[in-house]
């Protein structure tokens, strides 16, 4: 755990390592470099937590709601566009972007909305796998809810791969679940021309009405708007006007094609319970159990199979990009960055405990409630991610001649009036049975958090529009850095290199020996860890210590004769501690230190010596990666 540099870039370790600008990049070439980021994105869009809602659609009203997803889809379009925008023109994220412009207590009420709705997607997420593993296999649900934690080694894996190699994984998954609800819309036959009849807008009833607040208020996740804007960065671009204005051309592209097939997956499967559920009698299915209990009647034994697959494929996917845009708040809020493999366990663990211990307790019938609370709670967040952003584009100080305007303005404002109005809509429809109650204590905490959401929402509305944000020289489009007239280099007296004896020792050494001069004074160091170490410490006297000694003075001696000067000291039992602590004590000016790239599994049951010495010294380390 450490905490980032003020200026520290989105996604670090992934940041601008696809190079658009290269000559090789040309023609067709040139826009596949810029396409990936919003296919992440857009499997928010087809998770777990939208199937419930879609089904409900389609069996209780065939095919009269399917102009509902086509508006969430324009409006996603919309908000995607102007997320991608900030991180492509001023080069924040959303989260960045947040704690430049509000005080240090808003931002930390920001930040805690934005990981409830990352908890709560992943919930979805949780459950959706859970459930399609049980339908696949026929394992316990509480069992497919546990075996989720294991997609954790799966994301450390990606993230090591590289973007280019993550966003195929996640295109091939999406490409799994659009064909496996093509195939079964062609099992099911629907008519064309009554699909049609469900692009006139249409409401039925209020059941309708609820329903239709449902699919918009599951369409744009808070989650997905930090996402884009941090995964845009991760290409590399021409910094002017022209490099700003052809990314954002191909992002359209890249964020049309995405999110129209996540709108024709979501399509498929309303149009699948509307033919098979709706026409036939069944409206009453609402759950993802019962529509794939039913569907070997109607389309046979294959059908059940795919709808599982998918499932399975969907929740999968979206555990992945949940995890980045945790990161995402994380470091943008809070400038701390944490191991992956740590973050993913804690963001996995917060939505596997509630899910764990309400189907042990009340069995598996809640999980779809469950489903259904995780959507209720991310309506609650949705407003503090889009009003920011727009605000953030909307300024033309940091922004310049790419900040909306006009009728885009218009339509982003209106947008976000109409999803918090359904939103909050749909959330009052939720607590409202509580208020009937005499449960006091839940009327006053949700009284309590409503009011201070209420004015977290007005705060964020109405200061940006009235005061004028803390200045940041590093978000300025053109701002020209400021080079010191002259460098004062610094001298190491001493260095301390850490050596294991291995033929890694030659090119430590070496490194070690370009940072300092003749006067530089070198102190070679090594823990020994045997046995008897661990017992008796320095009082250790075994053969190990003895031949360890021995070749320290015989790298001694090589560098004395070359004019070098080096002394030795041996350290016992724990390498961590001892490191440290030989270092502290001989006042070194610098630690030299080897890397040897372990695989995220060996790290994570061994621990990573550089990281855990560097995080205790409070001297400059050069870490020397080996091989």
């Amino acid at each position: 755990m450490n905490l980032l540099n003020e200026k520290s870039a989105s996604l670090s370790e992934v940041h601008e390592t696809i190079d658009t600008t290269t000559a090789k990049h040309i023609g067709w070439r040139r826009i596949f470099s810029f396409l990936g980021p919003a296919y992440l994105v857009s499997v928010g869009y087809m998770d777990p937590g939208n199937w419930a809602t879609d089904l409900a659609g389609g069996s209780k009203f065939g095919y009269k709601l399917i102009w509902v997803l086509l508006m969430s889809n324009l409006m996603a379009l919309l908000l995607q566009g102007l997320s991608a925008r900030l991180g492509i023109v001023r080069g924040r994220d959303l989260a960045q972007a947040n704690r430049e412009t509000f005080p240090r207590p808003i931002n930390f009420a920001l930040y805690i909305l934005a990981e409830i709705a990352i908890a709560a997607t992943d919930l979805a997420e949780v459950l959706g796998m859970a459930i399609g593993i049980q339908l696949l296999t026929g394992l316990p649900l509480i069992w497919g809810v546990s075996l989720t934690i294991l997609d954790t080694f799966l994301l450390l894996y990606l993230q090591r791969l590289g973007m280019k190699k993550m966003e195929a994984f996640i295109i091939a998954l999406v490409a799994i679940i659009a064909i496996s609800f093509f195939i079964e819309l062609a099992l099911a036959k629907p008519v064309l021309s009554e699909i049609a009849t469900g692009f006139v807008p249409s409401l039925p009833n209020n059941e309708a009405l609820y329903i239709a607040i449902g699919i918009i208020g599951a369409t744009v996740m808070p989650h997905n708007l930090y996402l884009h804007s941090a995964l845009v960065q991760t290409r590399k671009i021409e910094k002017s006007e022209k490099g700003f204005k052809e990314a954002l051309r191909f992002n359209r592209i890249d964020t049309t094609i995405a999110l129209n097939i996540a709108f024709l997956v979501n399509a498929s499967i309303l149009i699948l319970a509307a033919t098979v559920f709706f026409k036939t009698g069944n409206s009453h299915v609402a759950e993802i159990k019962e529509a794939h209990r039913l569907l070997p009647s109607f389309l046979g034994n294959v059908a059940p199979v795919l709808f599982a697959v998918a499932l399975i494929a969907s929740g999968q996917i979206s555990t992945v990009t949940g995890t980045l845009a945790g990161q995402i708040v994380m470091e943008g809020y809070l400038r701390l960055r944490i191991n992956p493999m740590l973050r993913r366990l804690i963001t996995r663990l917060i939505a596997i405990i509630p899910a764990f211990f309400a189907i042990l307790i009340y069995g598996e019938t809640e999980a779809d409630t469950l489903l259904v609370l995780s959507q209720v709670i991310l309506s609650l967040q949705l407003g503090f991610a889009i009003i920011p952003l727009i605000h953030f584009v909307s300024d033309k100080s940091t922004m310049g001649n790419f900040a909306i305007k006009g009728i885009t303005k218009i339509a982003a404002w209106l947008i976000a009036s109409v999803l918090v109005y359904l939103n909050i809509r749909m959330l009052i429809n939720e607590v409202v049975p509580v208020f009937q109650g005499n449960n006091f204590a839940a009327i006053i905490t949700i009284s309590i958090i409503a009011a201070a959401c209420l004015l977290l929402l007005l705060y964020i509305i109405l200061v940006p529009l009235f005061h004028k944000k803390k200045a940041d020289a590093s978000i300025k489009m053109h701002g020209v850095a400021e080079m010191p007239t002259t460098f004062n280099l610094p001298v190491y007296n001493k260095i301390a290199v850490a050596l294991d004896f291995s033929t890694n020792d030659y090119k430590i050494i070496t490194y070690a020996l370009g940072q300092g001069n003749i006067n530089t004074q070198y102190l070679l160091l090594h823990i020994v860890e045997s046995a008897s170490a661990r017992l008796h410490g320095k009082e250790s006297a075994d053969y190990e210590t003895q031949k360890d000694m021995e070749q320290l003075q015989v790298y001694i001696k090589h560098l004395s004769e070359k004019g070098y000067k080096a002394t030795a000291e041996i350290g016992y039992n724990k390498r961590v501690k001892e490191i440290v602590r030989i270092v502290k004590e001989s006042q070194s000016d610098l630690l030299v230190i080897g890397a040897h790239g372990h695989t995220a599994f060996r790290d994570f049951l061994y621990g990573e010596t550089v990281n855990a010495v560097r995080h205790q010294l409070k001297i400059p380390v050069l870490v020397v990666t080996l091989k």
